[in-house]
């Protein structure tokens, strides 16, 4: 436990930025997981969809802090390149 003032204080600021982190990589995480699953078993426009959804939600993860921008960008870049393979071997 901390003893000084500024110290108790910022345990709790990195306790409340924590909570947030967990929470904006948990949503990055779902949306990378949908666009997968609407990959495998769904149509054109709900993998349009799902792709948009994700790729919206890495760059809110990044202009929070919470992933750095190369992340973000190799994340989206592997994403896209899945939905071409896709869209290429559906046609």
């Amino acid at each position: 436990m901390p003893n000084i003032k500024s110290a108790a204080k910022r345990v709790k600021i990195t306790a409340k930025r924590t909570l947030r982190n967990k929470a904006v990589k948990s949503q990055v995480k779902t949306a990378i997981k949908k666009f997968r699953t609407a990959l495998m078993e769904g149509t054109l426009e709900q993998k349009q969809l799902s792709l948009r959804n994700a790729i919206r939600i890495l760059d809110k993860a990044v202009t929070k802090g919470v992933l750095h921008p190369n992340t973000a960008a190799r994340k989206k870049s592997r994403l896209q390149r899945l939905f071409n393979k896709e869209i290429a071997s559906g046609q």
